[in-house]
């Protein structure tokens, strides 16, 4: 029995970029059981991350954390000095205050997503990388959001954002220590084939995660596709353009070996951390946004590994 889910997990690996796409397929043709799964994303999100952890083990998950000479700048760059730009940008262009505007800032502000490993892993860069954007952006984002809430002409409480920041790196932490400690009594030396298990597994858990992510996504496209469609092209645009410019920019650089990781970062970012704090009446308007916002991040392995080839790859 362990043999054949080994090797049914090794399947999902090899068809990794397939499985997310199907993964969003059966979101938006199963909007009933996306709405049951709904309820139950952030316990699905602290498995994918005891997996996730699990498959990199504390060693490479620790390693990345070396040298935080570079990573603590660059997530402060993607999560302060680019929000920071952004809305200087949207007020040059007379947009301030506009829901696109407001959107397109709270996405540059967040964190990247939990789900980063399983994107770096079918893309083949280091997922351990990921692990580590995850934990330090999550970690500072208390201190990063409040000057650009400052920033933004909305009333939001940045108590209330910093109370479900700190709750969330605690969920982080625990999941990754749980999942280090797994690995470490249970698996400390995989082979290769097990190694592949462990990516499908994490890949496929990422794809169900999604079926519930488009419990918001189905109604909109059913009601509005046409706006649908224009907050489409919004999420694509801010995410693959800020993936492209990152790697395009690293890529020949001293960071030439982390360019992947870091652009996987910049174009990923987990803006629903803001539905728990923020009122209706600041989500009312971008909640389309947030919606469609899942669309580029699980398509990034089936539509952008060309570009990522620029990156050197892990595995």
């Amino acid at each position: 029995m362990i043999r054949w889910t080994g090797r049914a997990l090794q399947i999902f690996a090899r068809h990794g970029r397939l499985t997310l796409v199907a993964g969003l397929v059966a979101g938006l043709a199963l909007p009933g059981l996306a709405a049951a799964m709904q309820p139950w994303l952030p316990q699905m999100v602290a498995v994918l991350l005891t997996i996730t952890a699990f498959r990199i083990g504390h060693r490479a998950a620790f390693g990345a954390f070396a040298d935080l000479r570079w990573s603590l700048p660059a997530v402060l760059i993607l999560q302060l000095a680019l929000p920071l730009t952004m809305i200087t940008a949207a007020a040059g262009l007379g947009l301030s205050g506009t829901a696109l505007a407001l959107a397109l800032v709270l996405a540059c502000a967040a964190p990247t997503i939990s789900g980063g490993a399983s994107l770096a892993i079918i893309l083949r860069q280091d997922p351990a990388r990921m692990m580590q954007f995850l934990i330090l952006g999550t970690a500072i984002f208390p201190l990063t959001i409040i000057p650009v809430l400052m920033a933004v002409p909305v009333a939001i409480s940045p108590v209330a954002l910093a109370g479900v920041a700190l709750r969330t790196l605690a969920i982080i932490l625990g999941a990754a220590a749980l999942g280090f400690g797994l690995r470490r009594g249970l698996l400390p030396n995989p082979d290769a084939g097990q190694i592949r298990a462990m990516d499908g597994a994490a890949i496929l858990f990422f794809a169900i995660i999604v079926v519930g992510l488009m419990a918001a996504l189905g109604p909109l496209l059913r009601a509005d596709p046409g706006l649908a469609l224009l907050w489409a092209l919004a999420a694509f645009a801010l995410s693959f353009g800020l993936q492209a410019i990152v790697l395009l920019a690293l890529h020949r650089s001293r960071l030439a070996a982390v360019s992947g990781p870091l652009a996987l970062a910049a174009g990923n970012r987990n803006i629903a951390l803001f539905l728990i704090a923020l009122p209706p009446e600041v989500t009312g308007p971008i909640m389309i946004f947030i919606a469609c916002w899942q669309l580029p991040m699980y398509l990034t392995p089936m539509l952008l590994p060309r570009l990522y080839r620029l990156a050197p790859a892990t595995g």
